[in-house]
């Protein structure tokens, strides 16, 4: 049973990953060919760093993404300290509308996203799709998975901490940033670590809000409706070294917690 298991795990590694190897190799192959290996060569990275639109693409997203993830967690962080002090239903109540976003597919959310925009700019004349709607709707995404990575955190802290420092005498603001903050801090960066993946690699929500505002994902659909370049794979290899450096910071950070509860 244990080789018959060992088996079935390698062949979902194999499935999951191998397209990704496939990816990572060819990026460095020296030809076009999509089926036989030529060389290596860095041609295609040099192509891809010298290509404007795909630079601009790569700024739009990083900037949606720093600034979306950066609201989301401010606005993330509130409402999860908010539900703490909830009672029973009323906290079930927003947990299940918190939740939504997660559950809703991301077409419905882009379509409505799209409606709420073009309604606003076509009657009050605000919110013309681009960037700032991009940022708005990947706030909106984002925003679930903020709260539920800040509420396990203020759920382990001992709640008489923040009135122990009042008691002192410590401003709340004061006793909020000396004694709370410090303890969810890991939730906060686990959140905004999240919440800056989801967006950067978000493409139908994107694709419905832009406009005329290209992000990196739409810019990689728009290439391979022409002709496939092993640009896309170039660049579909940063992105997949980007995010899986994101993740390893958040394990890492997870292990070392750990590490420290139990010294």
């Amino acid at each position: 049973m244990k080789i018959l298991s060992k088996i079935y795990v390698g062949v979902i590694f194999l499935f999951l990953y191998a397209p990704l190897v496939v990816l990572v190799v060819f990026s460095f192959n020296e030809s076009k060919s999509r089926n036989t290996w030529t060389g290596f060569s860095l041609k295609w990275y040099e192509k891809l760093l010298s290509d404007t639109e795909i630079l601009h693409a790569l700024v739009n997203t990083l900037i949606i993404a720093a600034v979306s993830a950066i609201i989301a967690t401010i606005i993330g962080t509130m409402a999860a300290i908010g539900i703490t002090k909830m009672k029973k239903w009323p906290k079930k109540v927003v947990m299940n509308v918190n939740k939504l976003p997660m559950v809703n597919p991301e077409i419905v959310t882009g379509v409505s996203l799209m409606l709420l925009f073009v309604f606003a700019y076509n009657s009050i004349g605000i919110l013309r799709p681009g960037l700032v709607t991009l940022i708005l709707s990947h706030t909106t995404f984002c925003l679930p998975y903020v709260v539920l990575s800040v509420l396990p955190k203020l759920r382990q802290m001992n709640p008489h901490l923040y009135e122990a420092a009042q008691d002192l005498g410590c401003h709340p603001f004061k006793a909020f940033v000396k004694v709370v903050l410090p303890d969810i801090m890991p939730g906060i960066i686990t959140g905004m670590t999240m919440a800056f993946t989801l967006s950067l690699d978000d493409f139908v929500i994107s694709y419905f809000t832009s406009g005329t505002t290209q992000t990196l994902p739409i810019a990689i659909y728009s290439m391979t409706r022409r002709i496939v370049s092993p640009e896309i794979n170039a660049l579909s290899t940063i992105l997949f070294v980007v995010v899986l450096l994101l993740l390893l910071v958040i394990n890492f950070r997870q292990i070392n917690e750990l590490k420290d509860k139990k010294s």
